[in-house]
């Protein structure tokens, strides 16, 4: 902040007309005002620094006009907006709280203070008194406070399926619950974690084009012709799974950065924590949105709804970004721009959205058992809402059948329960994956409301959730379940709807390819990834090329097969040899990837056309 200090004989200023497109509102009676007898002017120009630590400003701005008042003996202030003291200015909407937060300051101090509208051009008369404090010039630059999530208590509580609740320190953990033991010990004992320096599943994200991006920031990933298909393939299955939920999902797009100076972006950022990307402009200071939550809430603000349309979702795969700490970064786990399959459901009441939220609750549950994997939950809550809603918790271990961790938190958060989905890695570490929580405050922050059966304007109640957690983390899921099915005997393979080439033709020679090229024909019209390696290669090692690629199916056409019409078919993962139509391999595919996605081929369709990548 920038301020010149005027002690004067008299001041008057008259409103001429608009200086920007949206100027603050000024009543009539506001747009002339005179002074005379003693009065100290204040001229002060709000910069986009002060926007990060907006509360500092206002209170060394007040002490650096009241040191001068006192001074000088005078009581009665004037808070005069004069932009043309800095050329790095505030937005318009933080200039008018700062300028109005440090007019209520002053007056509280005891000051008869009067404010000049922001926005708007004006003429002004000033006769200054000429002595020598009679003109002070001050910037105010306090040390930068970056948005950051209060340190809170918070105490954890073992429940179990019959809502049993024990201290993490006294439970006995059964046989089978090794998994569950894990995450109690990292999240409430606190002990140190287990595991290797470099886990066996990034191999598996080389092998097919995951990696981090080395002319970004840190955390950035980039994705090869293979790896953006099981990308591509994985965010169109996390929109059918939105459409799935049986109510009305609105797909909506938006932009990623938003306006620190409104005061519900802002209290919504530093309720999120210390993990924010922070950008400034020419006059603004935005945050890169860490979920969908601003976008989706800025638009259904302004949306007309009855209590007849909820529930209802809005749902984007938003590109969301968190300032990770540098040791933290995992590839596919924790980087700092990912991809949010961010679902929120609007409900009448909290009665709804609980009952809601165990529709929920089973979807994220039978789409990780899809993985042949489970889940070991940390139920975050309030002890009211814990003590008043033990129906609720009932309900949602009955789902489980298995102990959760309790993390009892504060009572002033914004949500009443927040519910993290854990699968134990091949490191014995926990990692959260899905989530899904029940909000009880960004309705009435954001002003989001819908009308009842009275006509009457009620705010919704909110589910956040990502069902299968980020794209990033259920790659991470993927290969990670990998490497536990290859730890068990099993040849590492992707699930088949995600493998970038389903079926692999081998012809035995040259003379082979027509037939080759064939049947390739029929599997693409029937929707089968495809590919023929029509490399001048032996066939053994055509073969161990395609092992070496996780080929589920290498179609292999030589004399018989030309004559036949029938492949020698070799499936991964078994010894069988089986010979088959190549219509019946595709409808036997198309049966194991019903529900999925399908996409083409990312790469020709001849291997010896691809380049090394």
């Amino acid at each position: 902040m920038k301020i010149l200090l005027i002690h004067a004989d008299k001041f008057r200023y008259h409103v001429t007309g608009k200086a920007i497109k949206e100027p603050e509102e000024v009543a009539e009676e506001q747009q002339e005002y005179t002074a005379t007898g003693e009065v100290l002017v204040a001229f002060c120009a709000a910069e986009k620094t002060d926007e990060k630590n907006p509360a500092a400003v206002e209170e060394k701005t007040a002490d650096s006009i009241e040191q001068a008042a006192r001074a000088i003996n005078v009581k009665r202030l004037i808070i005069y907006p004069y932009a043309h003291l800095s050329s790095e200015l505030a937005s318009p909407k933080a200039a008018v709280t700062l300028l109005e937060d440090l007019r209520s300051l002053l007056q509280d101090r005891g000051y008869e203070v009067k404010r000049a509208p922001f926005g708007w051009y004006k003429s002004f008369e000033i006769s200054c008194k000429g002595h020598p404090l009679s003109e002070l010039s001050r910037t105010i630059t306090p040390e930068e406070k970056p948005l950051k999530k209060p340190t809170v208590k918070l105490s954890y509580k073992i429940l179990t399926p019959e809502m049993e609740v024990y201290s993490p320190a006294d439970y006995t953990f059964k046989p089978g619950e090794e998994e569950f033991r894990a995450l109690v010990e990292k999240e409430a004992l606190k002990k140190g974690l287990t595991g290797g320096a470099e886990p066996r599943y990034l191999s598996y994200c080389k092998k097919f084009g995951f990696g981090w991006e080395p002319l970004s920031d840190l955390g950035h990933m980039r994705y090869g012709p293979e790896a953006n298909l099981i990308f591509e393939l994985i965010s169109d299955y996390a929109d059918s799974l939105a459409d799935s939920i049986g109510i009305p999902v609105y797909h909506v797009r938006g932009t990623n950065m938003f306006d620190l100076s409104v005061p519900a972006v802002k209290e919504h950022a530093e309720l999120f924590g210390d993990r924010l990307y922070e950008l400034e402009t020419e006059s603004r200071q935005l945050v890169l949105r860490y979920a969908a939550c601003h976008q989706q809430f800025a638009m259904i603000k302004d949306w007309i709804i009855s209590y007849k349309d909820l529930p209802m979702g809005a749902y984007e795969l938003a590109d969301s970004y968190r300032l990770e700490q540098e040791g933290e970064l995992l590839l596919c786990f924790r980087t700092r721009k990912l991809h949010m399959p961010d679902l929120h459901i609007f409900c009448r009441d909290l009665a709804d959205a609980e009952n809601f939220s165990l529709n929920i609750h089973r979807k994220i549950y039978e789409e990780i058992k899809k993985l042949g994997r489970d889940y070991v939950s940390l139920y975050n809550t309030t002890e009211s809402y814990f003590k008043s809603h033990q129906e609720v918790f009932k309900q949602l271990l009955e789902v489980e059948q298995k102990p959760v961790l309790l993390c009892f938190v504060p009572e002033r958060y914004y949500w009443v329960l927040n519910v993290e989905y854990n699968i134990i890695d091949d490191l014995k570490r926990p990692r959260e994956i899905a989530t899904f929580q029940i909000d009880v405050g960004n309705a009435k922050r954001f002003n989001i409301n819908y009308v009842d059966a009275k006509g009457e304007k009620v705010h919704p109640i909110i589910i956040h959730t990502a069902l299968i957690g980020t794209v990033e983390r259920y790659i991470f899921t993927i290969f990670d379940t990998i490497v536990e099915g290859e730890r068990a005997g099993k040849p590492p393979m992707l699930p088949l709807w995600l493998s970038p080439t389903q079926v692999r033709v081998i012809p035995v020679s040259k003379d082979h390819m027509a037939m080759a090229s064939k049947i390739a024909d029929q599997f693409e019209r029937e929707k089968v990834r495809v590919d023929i390696d029509d490399r001048d290669e032996t066939l053994s090692k055509k073969i161990r090329g395609s092992e070496t690629s996780w080929i589920p199916y290498v179609a292999v056409v030589g004399e018989e097969e030309t004559k036949t019409g029938k492949v020698n078919l070799r499936t991964r993962g078994s010894k069988e040899r089986r010979k088959v139509k190549a219509e019946e391999l595709a409808e036997e595919i198309k049966s194991k990837v019903e529900g999925y996605p399908w996409k083409p081929l990312c790469v020709p369709r001849d291997v010896s056309r691809r380049p090394l990548y």
